[in-house]
């Protein structure tokens, strides 16, 4: 048989309801910001971290507390973080069109190295300068490729980098302090897309109509063919910083953080790995699915640029430390963060052509914490701290990139002190993660809704924890 033309405006529509779903819009959740940006906090759970101002990585937590140091002191850490993250099929999921359903995923979570380094600089006694390097923002998960929900994410990896130069200046009591903010994202995003489904709406559009023969015959010889998707952008950007730290005597400080928005409009590509036919198709279909897959191939399923514009959130950090004795200190945070700046995420191709649609809905977040430390002598010190961390993402709206929900920490770590100009620290935290349900057909692509035929239909529940470990030098010269 003759097969219809394809035009590009008819395949865009009706394939794009089949053949791919991107789902990179839930890289950023309350998970994709890193609290992990000092050893030394770690034992606290980062409590009282605006003023606090023990070390150099005041440059991070708060510019102002960098009038403490007395001689330039550089500090370097190292984090290691574990999560755990395991879905599991409670029965209600759904293959997609012409697929088999596919396993439970693995162990999704994937070990990241989160390494910081910073310098504090005295410039005069009311004057300093420092430099934070960092990875404030960052993710990391990969699901087994034959999972259930191999067409909604795969893999999941954002990474940044955040170079921070600051000053501080202080008056009485005092101190305030300011910082610009370079910072790069880079992230990767893999899946699946349903081939097979794409190939049969192709059919339609054609004029090869659902219940005929020849349909049948296409479904019969084409199925389980899955195309493998990468997306991968990139992009740098400017934010700033500003911070307050006040001593109402000589025991308590009181101080204040607040870190900018970050716009970015990553640019980048997306590939496909589209499969070869099938040699068991009979000859006489052969040259129409030879010419369906050809129309998708070259009018869809396509290599091109891609672009999309992100805003990552503001955070601001209020904080409380007090020496109650020579042998104790208190201290407590609270931490506010404005993920509402993602409501969705879309994905336009360089070309003009909408790619993909995330609905996010983000809501803003808080973070409470409280921590003590106890010095057993002038060497060493032992550190505790709990904290409550918020979830941005609501959950008619998760899906398998970060299957996030609220978190406690449970913190503890110490500090041997070498020499008056040499100590270390080590810290871990656990983070117990609330289980989650999700129920999600994936996203939108080029207007279409998404649909089980899609991207299966993911159903069940996640299990999830994170394990830190976090060792830091600090040396002052």
């Amino acid at each position: 048989m003759q097969v219809k033309p394809f035009r590009h405006t008819r395949v865009a529509g009706a394939v794009a309801s089949l053949a791919l779903a991107l789902g990179a819009g839930q890289a950023f959740g309350a998970a994709f910001i890193l609290q992990e940006n000092s050893g030394s906090g770690l034992g606290n759970a980062y409590a009282g971290g605006a003023a606090a101002s023990e070390d150099a990585d005041t440059v991070w937590t708060n510019p102002a507390g960098m009038q403490r140091l007395k001689s330039p002191q550089v500090a370097a850490a190292v984090n290691f973080i574990t999560p755990s993250v395991k879905f599991s099929n409670n029965g209600g999921s759904l293959p997609a069109q012409s697929q088999t359903l596919g396993g439970d995923g693995g162990e999704a979570g994937s070990g990241n190295v989160d390494p910081n380094l910073y310098l504090v600089v005295p410039i005069t006694k009311q004057w300093h300068f420092g430099l934070g390097i960092n990875a404030p923002f960052g993710l990391k998960t990969e699901y087994d490729s034959t999972w259930i929900g191999r067409f909604q994410a795969i893999k999941s990896d954002v990474k940044t980098i955040n170079i921070n130069p600051a000053i501080s200046y202080q008056f009485g009591d005092f101190a305030v302090g300011v910082g610009a903010n370079y910072q790069q994202i880079k992230a990767t995003f893999t899946q699946n897309a349903n081939y097979s489904a794409a190939l049969l709406q192709a059919a339609v559009i054609a004029g090869i109509k659902p219940g005929t023969p020849t349909f049948s015959a296409i479904a019969q010889s084409t199925p389980f063919l899955e195309s493998n998707v990468n997306i991968d952008g990139d992009d740098s950007s400017w934010g700033w910083n500003v911070g307050f730290e006040w001593k109402p005597d000589g025991t308590s400080r009181l101080g204040g953080a607040y870190r900018s928005a970050i716009k970015y409009k990553v640019i980048g590509n997306v590939s496909f790995n589209n499969p070869t036919l099938p040699a068991t198709i009979p000859p006489a279909l052969a040259p129409t699915v030879g010419a369906l897959a050809a129309g998708v191939n070259a009018q869809f399923l396509y290599n091109s640029g891609v672009t999309a514009d992100i805003k990552l959130p503001p955070f601001a950090n209020l904080s409380y430390f007090t020496r109650i004795n020579p042998k104790w200190d208190l201290m407590a945070d609270v931490q506010w963060t404005g993920w509402s700046t993602i409501q969705e995420l879309t994905f336009n191709r360089t070309d003009g052509a909408p790619l993909q649609t995330t609905p996010e809905n983000f809501k803003d977040v808080w973070r409470v914490s409280a921590g003590a430390n106890y010095k057993y002598n002038d060497q060493w010190m032992a550190r505790g701290g709990i904290a409550w961390d918020q979830t941005p993402v609501q959950s008619q709206y998760r899906t398998a990139r970060l299957p996030d929900a609220d978190r406690f920490w449970l913190a503890a770590g110490g500090q041997y002190k070498y020499s008056p100009t040499l100590k270390f620290d080590l810290g871990a935290a656990y983070i117990f993660v609330n289980n989650s349900d999700i129920n999600s057909m994936g996203s939108t692509n080029l207007g279409q809704p998404p649909s089980v035929a899609q991207n299966g239909l993911l159903d069940g529940s996640y299990k999830n924890n994170v394990i830190i470990v976090s060792g830091q030098v600090t040396w002052d010269f």
